[in-house]
């Protein structure tokens, strides 16, 4: 067994639902991240982009490949031999627009055309296919090329941003989990005060020290709270289905197993794990992955246009050959002995070279745009998250004190009613306010880790 597979193992006896040994209690932050951006099926989906980018730029350097052409023509007919034509070609892409070709051409027949003919040993050729107008600066090779480049990198930018997007759900889930979490610790003790409480009335009413209606009070205190309990351990379990959503193994879902709980004091370490620092960052939004992706859009759409002004110049194609019957002897060639011939296209109104020289211009217009309009936009984000963060912070703070001050409320009201200064209401009320206040920080908590997980987000950290 290799590590990776002992790696693997390890997480199905700690989180799978594969049997009844607890053996890991706590399913950390940065540890749950860490299988989501490893195996989650979104991730693997968006580093296939990539890998698509990478093909089409392999696809794009075939432009340039060596190629080699064998044509051969044969007619014989009714014992005469008409022709045999044999054609090989050896050619070379340049990167500007000329072409190195080399060729052997073997003719013989009866009826063969007379521009055809030649020696028994056949006509060898090297030469040159040049485009001095349209196709030397840029071509559509050149271009294809250039374009693929481009996407690679964009492609680089857009895996960033969707896994950023799935880290940022799963993060979110996480939190809502760890919310839930510590709302069922909180009514598990407060049940369990109330019991307790319950339990102490029962005993000072056998002794004729309180009234029967006051075990009638502890009782409907005690099922509210269990009431309560059930509906957040219901919001818990939820929060653990949805977790698990977000954890696989190879293409495997795993299930959390319901003895798994989550890291509580994550205030302590979310910073690091997202990779924060939202106080004193001033991001530079143009390394920004969304702005990227949009430079690198905008500089393929550059390499277009520059091609589609390339196309309004004449396409003149130039071809140059250098012939010879001697296979042996390489300076044999002689520039009496030649083939050339010159091709000129070029149409009169442009109409349509005009019209797609426009519609690129309007295209890069639009990118252009969207820069400013995004650039703009997360700026703007960032500001309001990072003022939020703080915002929260203050109010955990001042959430803190009162929960304090409530439970100094609460446990001097208990004291007043164990010497029979208060009411079984009173202390009941007091547990009521404390028990409302503790709901709020943990709802205040929650709202901060949030507001850390959507910086994430906008941010688009990479982890």
């Amino acid at each position: 067994m290799n590590l990776n597979q002992l790696y693997i193992y390890c997480f199905l006896i700690f989180f799978i639902q594969i049997g009844s040994a607890q053996i890991l209690d706590t399913l950390s932050f940065s540890e749950y991240l860490g299988y989501v951006k490893k195996y989650h099926p979104v991730v693997k989906q968006a580093n296939l982009v990539i890998s698509e980018s990478e093909a089409q730029l392999m696809k794009a350097r075939g432009g340039f490949d060596p190629k080699i052409e064998v044509n051969q023509d044969t007619k014989k007919f009714e014992g005469t031999g008409y022709y045999d034509k044999l054609n090989t070609t050896f050619k070379i892409p340049t990167w500007y627009g000329v072409e190195l070709k080399g060729s052997f051409v073997q003719n013989s027949g009866t009826y063969l055309n007379p521009e055809l003919q030649n020696t028994n040993n056949g006509v060898y050729s090297a030469g040159i296919v040049f485009s001095p107008a349209s196709g030397l600066l840029i071509n559509k090779r050149m271009a294809t090329l250039k374009q693929a480049k481009l996407y690679v990198r964009q492609a680089e930018a857009d895996n960033q941003l969707l896994v950023n997007e799935i880290l940022y759900k799963a993060s979110k889930a996480y939190f809502i989990w760890v919310k839930a979490f510590k709302e069922q610790k909180l009514y598990e003790d407060v049940l369990q005060n109330a019991q307790d409480r319950l339990e102490g009335v029962q005993r000072a009413f056998d002794l004729g020290e309180q009234p029967a209606i006051n075990i009638t009070e502890a009782q409907i205190a005690v099922n509210n709270r269990a009431l309560s309990l059930e509906k957040v351990r219901l919001d818990f379990i939820k929060a653990t289905l949805e977790l698990s959503n977000f954890l696989w193994i190879e293409m495997v879902p795993a299930e959390v197993k319901a003895d798994v709980v989550p890291e509580i004091n994550l205030s302590q370490s979310i910073d690091q794990t997202l990779n924060l620092n939202y106080l004193s960052i001033d991001q530079n939004l143009d390394n920004h992955p969304k702005q990227q992706s949009l430079d690198f859009k905008y500089k393929s759409l550059e390499v277009e246009r520059l091609l589609k002004r390339n196309n309004l110049l004449p396409q003149i194609s130039l071809t140059y050959n250098f012939l010879n019957d001697n296979s042996v002897v390489l300076g044999a060639f002689n520039a009496a002995n030649y083939k050339a011939g010159i091709r000129l296209r070029f149409p009169i109104f442009l109409r349509q070279e005009r019209a797609e020289l426009n519609l690129t211009n309007l295209k890069l217009q639009s990118v252009n745009f969207d820069r400013q309009v995004i650039a703009l936009e997360l700026r703007n984000k960032l500001n309001s998250i990072r003022q939020q963060i703080k915002s929260y912070q203050r109010q955990i703070k001042i959430s803190e004190r009162i929960v304090n001050d409530f439970i100094q409320l609460f446990k001097g009201e208990q004291r007043k009613f164990n010497i029979g200064e208060s009411s079984l209401f009173l202390v009941i009320s007091r547990e009521s306010q404390l028990l409302s206040s503790q709901l709020k920080l943990i709802d205040l908590n929650y709202k901060i880790l949030d507001a850390k997980g959507r910086l994430f987000n906008v941010s688009a950290n990479d982890l």
